[in-house]
């Protein structure tokens, strides 16, 4: 039922591996293949996406190389996962002064 695409997730992801190669990710992100042919441009960062049923969240973040592929996944089978998360993070602002957090702030990372 999801109707953004890539998510918000998959372009924090993007943003982090963008970051890691020293890259602006606006600047070498590749979205989609429709009516696209032939291999991605050299560096780009790819976005794929599946929206349907009830996939509540399935992210893979795919390094690929010459003749093998390391891929780092994660599936949520519901979004009662996000919703604990934003309780726990409106019970931890409880008593905090105003400002702007992260989740890194709320979990203690």
């Amino acid at each position: 039922m999801k109707v953004d695409a890539p998510s918000g997730t998959a372009k924090l992801l993007g943003e982090a591996a963008a970051a890691g190669r020293g890259i602006v990710l606006s600047d070498n992100m590749e979205s989609g293949r429709h009516g696209m042919i032939g291999a991605r441009a050299e560096g780009a960062i790819g976005f794929a996406t599946l929206r349907g049923g009830t996939v509540a969240g399935e992210h893979s973040v795919i390094f690929a190389g010459s003749e093998e592929r390391l891929t780092l996944s994660h599936s949520a089978e519901n979004r009662m996962i996000f919703a604990r998360g934003a309780v726990r993070a409106g019970a931890w602002l409880t008593g905090q002064s105003a400002g702007r957090y992260t989740m890194n702030d709320v979990l203690g990372l």
